[in-house]
């Protein structure tokens, strides 16, 4: 427990400080509830496991080692998150059918299958994975030991620190109550979750 204890507070840190995948969780918390915004978090963590154990297994260098891929990641996932980030910007009050700026919005949680690509398509995963993997690679006898290690420690992680986050947002969602509010919340949310591309792109 004692060698794996810088491991778990570099992992902990990492995962719970804000960026795309913490304000959507907010967001999704603040709009959807708690319930329904699970199978984002899920997939989101799954997609940090899964690309933490990738990178444990040496695999995830390809990415640094090829420019090209690398600026198609990170393009793609820009793209994606942009269009996320208008319509939350975009959003009214849940459930506001006769507010136009509310049909802009959208009108379920993102799914567990796109949680799980927006995470692959975050080069921040990439970079954070990766130097996870190298940093601690002494921790365990081989590459698939330290897969299992990373995976599991990057899962449990981010489902704690989503959690927290979303729980945030269906806090947030009990004071927010008025349309004028609810503008206001959204679009502080979209733009924090652009906001959260520029380090990317340094």
């Amino acid at each position: 427990m004692t060698s794996i204890l810088p491991l778990v507070l570099f992992v902990a840190v990492s995962t719970v400080t804000p960026g795309g995948a913490t304000t959507l969780a907010t967001a999704s918390g603040a709009r959807f509830g708690f319930v329904r915004s699970i199978p984002l978090m899920l997939g989101i963590a799954i997609g940090l496991a899964l690309l933490a154990a990738v990178a444990a297994l040496g695999l995830g260098g390809l990415l640094l080692a090829l420019p090209s891929l690398q600026t198609a990641v990170k393009a793609l996932g820009s793209a994606y998150l942009l269009w996320l980030a208008w319509r939350i910007a975009r959003s009214g009050p849940p459930g506001a059918g006769n507010d136009p700026a509310s049909a802009a919005g959208p009108a379920r949680p993102v799914t567990l299958v796109n949680g799980f690509l927006l995470l692959w398509l975050n080069p921040k995963s990439w970079a954070m994975t990766i130097g996870a993997a190298a940093s601690f690679a002494l921790l365990a006898s081989n590459p698939n030991r330290l897969a299992m290690l990373l995976g599991t420690t990057f899962g449990v992680a981010a489902c704690a620190s989503l959690a927290v986050w979303c729980a945030l947002g269906v806090l947030l969602a009990r004071v927010f109550r008025t349309p004028s509010h609810w503008r206001m919340l959204n679009l502080a949310m979209g733009v924090l979750l652009a906001a959260s591309l520029i380090p990317t792109w340094r």
